[in-house]
């Protein structure tokens, strides 16, 4: 989908009151309707993996810049990273800001960061959590995480937002434990979206990895078939977008976190991360703008 007709279903968004429009590309206000939407997807993920026991936690958007930079995010990310500034002048430097906004020049020059970083992804916060308990039980972690991200990438297709929700489940243990986690949730995770309505795939994918060096990480993980994604068309159906990914990050984490099994091997760690914001375009894409006139099917499983 062209550029012209990204803009055109943003626009029909924003004139049903779905989203609201700020000065920032990517950036919305959402209305009641389009929360609801969100609201029972998330019940319904929430009802497909409660069976399985997880522990659940939720965060704010911001984790402490040390879990960040420990991740290695920002090796292979650096492009998507954003970290929180505050002032930290005096009255001197307060009198300058204030003459900077008069003069509508930039006036954050003197911000400085703090220890607060944007989570580009739910399950980030949660590997101190668990590394902080010590040697993993045997039968490894299960969580249910969710949480604002942010990833800077600012664009005027509506399916890519520089904030937006994610819902993941978050397997950390052995290499087996983990590779039947993600084959469980590959199956749950297609049934989910296929209740849905909606036209999907699932292919091999890679992360959007920074540089030259990213390109042989890119062409590495599609090798190895460490990432899945399930994919919708919503702006495009020659590039559909990702709604659902599956990946296996391998003991990268667990050696990045300090993350050991009962018997002190490394441990391995894989997510299942649902992209909420945009399962509501896709959606209000495939089913019309409004709820009350979807499939009876669709309707039937997010309301009941």
């Amino acid at each position: 989908m062209s550029t012209e007709a990204q803009i055109a279903f943003r626009d029909e968004l924003i004139a049903h009151g779905l989203l609201h429009a700020t000065d920032v590309d990517g950036l919305y206000a959402q209305s009641g309707v389009f929360e609801d939407i969100i609201t029972r997807f998330d019940a319904l993920v929430t009802r497909s993996g409660t069976a399985d026991g997880p522990e659940v936690l939720r965060f704010p958007p911001g984790m402490a810049r040390s879990t960040l930079e420990r991740s290695g995010y920002l090796r292979s990310f650096p492009q998507l990273a954003g970290t929180i500034h505050s002032f930290a002048g005096g009255d001197r430097e307060h009198a300058a800001l204030i003459a900077e906004l008069d003069r509508g020049d930039d006036w954050t020059g003197g911000q400085k960061a703090t220890g607060i970083a944007f989570a580009p992804a739910s399950c980030y916060p949660s590997y101190p959590i668990v590394a902080r308990r010590g040697p993993l039980p045997a039968d490894g972690a299960l969580l249910d995480v969710q949480s604002w991200c942010f990833r800077h990438e600012p664009s005027v297709d509506p399916a890519r937002l520089q904030l937006f929700r994610q819902r993941e489940h978050v397997r950390i243990g052995t290499p087996q434990q983990v590779l039947e986690f993600r084959e469980r949730w590959l199956k749950r995770g297609r049934a989910i979206m296929e209740s849905m309505g909606v036209p999907l795939d699932i292919d091999v994918a890679n992360d959007p990895f920074f540089g030259r060096a990213g390109r042989m990480l890119a062409a590495s993980q599609r090798d190895q078939a460490l990432k899945f994604e399930l994919l919708v068309p919503i702006t495009s159906t020659e590039k559909p977008t990702a709604c659902v990914s599956f990946n296996y990050h391998q003991d990268h984490l667990g050696h990045a976190f300090g993350l050991h099994t009962a018997d002190g091997a490394v441990a391995h760690t894989a997510c299942v991360g649902f992209g909420l914001e945009r399962i509501a375009l896709a959606l209000l894409r495939h089913h019309g703008f409004d709820p009350k006139v979807w499939p009876e099917a669709v309707r039937r499983a997010l309301w009941g």
